[in-house]
């Protein structure tokens, strides 16, 4: 009973690290959606599209550094583990954007009311995508039987170099 009691403590803590980096990316891709809206004239999905991207990076450094920095998780391939993210984050960009897409140009609701509401429909949508997609693609935990085998190698003596 302990062992499924740390399980829900661990996806517990685990949410509420994904929703403080994801509540903050939601300030930064709202924010840079309206300041991008409020200084040039681009058209509202394209100023949409620059603020889901600026908010993905600085997503991934929440979550790789915050969210899923602890030592069970699977550091073998970073560049992988980056690839995924941005491929996951790719599929969460449309999803996000062609919700707002959807509403703008198929229903015509563009007000800068609208155009946030939708842009949160949208962002909230895609984040229920991009949790599953992270914590089961990009920032894997270690299965147990790998993660002792992992920690008991750094416990090995190096191997000896021959002294001639």
């Amino acid at each position: 009973m302990a062992h499924g009691s740390s399980g829900l403590k661990r996806i517990v803590r685990e949410l509420a690290k994904f929703g403080a980096v994801g509540g903050a990316g939601v300030l930064v891709n709202l924010g840079v959606f309206n300041l991008v809206r409020h200084v040039t004239d681009l058209q509202v999905v394209r100023a949409s599209v620059i603020a889901t991207v600026v908010a993905i990076v600085f997503n991934y450094v929440g979550f790789r550094y915050f969210t899923y920095r602890d030592p069970d998780r699977d550091k073998s391939g970073r560049t992988r583990e980056l690839t995924l993210y941005l491929l996951f984050s790719a599929v969460g960009l449309v999803i996000e954007n062609g919700l707002l897409f959807a509403a703008t140009y198929g229903f015509g609701w563009d007000s800068p009311l609208q155009s946030n509401v939708f842009k949160f429909v949208g962002i909230g949508v895609a984040t229920l995508f991009r949790f599953w997609s992270y914590r089961t693609w990009v920032f894997r935990t270690l299965p147990a039987k790998e993660a002792v085998a992992s920690a008991e190698s750094f416990l090995e003596p190096k191997a000896t170099q021959r002294v001639s």
